[in-house]
């Protein structure tokens, strides 16, 4: 199957279980909401090291946020027994501290207290206050009042959705994965966990040398190792880049993962478009990619 002069490999991304936290940050410029919910979403690439995979959703206009001013929506990606304290640490040392910003809850779930514990910086001059139509805590800081809706939800979502492109170079390989991106920031409900949304070190599960390694280089799509071993990369290909897409469901990602594989296929010197896999053993979710289209 091709789409274009591209092949579209007949295999399957294998995604997962995981919860999620999405909240809204406000500021009184685009520039500080940005800042502040980069800050927030950092570090937070992979769950096997970093704890949380996050990342902004949507840019939001004054009339998309419930105080009328400039936001981002983020989404954190964690454990569920771990997800409320990242959502703490995150929001308390990256929101609190950036200038004029506000913090809300967006969409449905079990509600947890993340606003109210995160009180105890007021030193005891804190208060809690209706505000926007919301219950919001309000702590005073140096530049005026900090307030975060007093409950935030957790939900349960989809993480590890992915594509490989496969390319004749690291030029096309970088191209077709920005445009990728690109296409996929559009999508609501999903987000691309990490650098810039593009992974040059895609890895496999295990290490067939070091036994205490969770993860480690993907050797059948690196192209220094193609005659040494059973490489998956198509003749002429000599960089590949991997594309990974959290979403708030199943549905959410596999439309991500489409519109983003349609951008990559655009662009000049993609040779194939492929996946990560595990044989099934990590995930319950088996995007077939041929599927999709």
């Amino acid at each position: 199957m091709k789409l274009g002069e591209v092949e579209i490999r007949d295999t399957f991304a294998e995604a997962f279980d995981c919860w999620y936290s999405r909240f809204i940050i406000t500021a009184r410029s685009e520039r500080w909401a940005r800042t502040a919910a980069v800050e927030a979403t950092g570090f937070a690439t992979s769950l096997i090291a970093c704890g949380a995979e996050a990342g902004i959703e949507l840019t939001l206009p004054p009339e998309g946020t419930p105080d009328s001013r400039p936001g981002c929506s983020v989404m954190v990606f964690a454990p569920k027994k771990t997800l409320p304290q990242q959502l703490l640490m995150r929001i308390g040392q990256c929101v609190l501290t950036a200038p004029t910003t506000r913090v809300f809850s967006a969409g449905e779930g079990e509600r947890v207290d993340v606003g109210y514990r995160l009180r105890y910086f007021g030193d005891g001059y804190e208060e809690v206050r209706t505000a926007f139509g919301r219950e919001m805590v309000v702590i005073p800081v140096m530049m005026g009042e900090f307030m975060v809706e007093k409950e935030l939800t957790l939900a349960k979502g989809v993480a590890g959705g992915n594509f490989i492109i496969l390319a004749r170079s690291q030029e096309s390989a970088l191209r077709a994965g920005e445009l990728a991106v690109e296409a996929i920031s559009g999508v609501e409900g999903v987000i691309t966990p990490f650098p810039g949304g593009l992974v040059a070190s895609g890895s496999k599960v295990g290490s067939r040398s070091y036994s205490f390694m969770k993860a480690t280089t993907n050797e059948r799509f690196c192209p220094t190792l193609r005659h040494r071993v059973e490489s998956e990369l198509p003749e002429g290909a000599e960089a590949a880049v991997e594309v990974v897409i959290n979403g708030e469901s199943i549905e959410a990602v596999k439309l991500g993962m489409q519109r983003g594989i349609e951008a990559a296929c655009g662009a000049e010197g993609v040779l194939a478009i492929s996946a990560g896999n595990y044989g099934g053993k990590l995930g319950r979710y088996h995007v077939n990619l041929r599927e999709l289209f």
